[in-house]
């Protein structure tokens, strides 16, 4: 129950976008900044997001937000950030997760990652049959949003990476198996398009990135 209560508060409309504008951040984000975003005082900000922490949709630290050290730099503020702690509502409750690390475990110890690759990509391609053709970086990233990658453009570069891993929690037990697994479904998604994917691991980011193919490059 403790999952569906956490979810439960985001039906209230200001906790929901203090909540995606901290998502959507894909950093830690002040009182003063998520209020503005969301329309409200910083006071009901500051109620509402603590709010979510003890729901466990976000969590909490405190850094001088002025970016300045020592006397004169003020004091340090909360800061907000998305939980690590992946949520799931099913009633009666299932238990997917387990399953998965089992197959993953009986794979990796019967050597069988390329069988998983293979089997990755043809889901990918079935993928891109569902989804239709992917033309380039915009496509990939409505389809990978649709997906719960949570896409990002590069700011400096003309590269897609995503903040969210949907197999986050057996990719931690299990990286090579699930990240090589993971890059074989994308490869299946994008091929014969004008986009390329490749590993690209960063802490708390999904180990794949997409970017332009190489024979479009001009």
């Amino acid at each position: 129950m403790e999952d569906i209560e956490a979810i439960a508060l985001l039906q209230d409309p200001v906790r929901r976008r203090l909540y995606e504008f901290v998502a959507g951040r894909g950093r830690e984000v002040g009182r003063n900044e998520a209020a503005e975003a969301a329309g409200v005082t910083r006071t009901l900000a500051a109620f509402h997001l603590d709010k979510l922490v003890g729901a466990g949709l976000l969590e909490v630290g405190s850094r001088r937000l002025t970016g300045r050290s020592g006397p004169g730099a003020g004091r340090p503020a909360k800061v907000y950030r998305v939980s690590a702690v992946e949520r799931e509502v099913s009633v009666p409750a299932r238990d997917y997760r387990t399953a998965a690390g089992v197959l993953a475990e009986a794979a990796e110890m019967a050597g069988l990652d390329m069988g998983v690759q293979d089997a990755a990509r043809r889901k990918g391609r079935m993928l891109r049959a569902a989804t239709g053709p992917c033309g380039g970086l915009d496509d990939l990233a409505r389809v990978l949003s649709d997906r719960g990658y949570d896409p990002v453009r590069d700011e400096n570069a003309d590269v897609i990476r995503m903040r969210n891993c949907p197999f986050n929690g057996v990719a931690e037990l299990f990286p090579p198996l699930v990240c090589g697994m993971n890059l074989a479904l994308l490869e299946g998604l994008v091929e014969g398009s004008e986009v390329r994917v490749r590993m690209d691991p960063r802490p708390g980011w999904c180990c794949v990135a997409a970017e332009p193919s190489k024979s479009n490059d001009h």
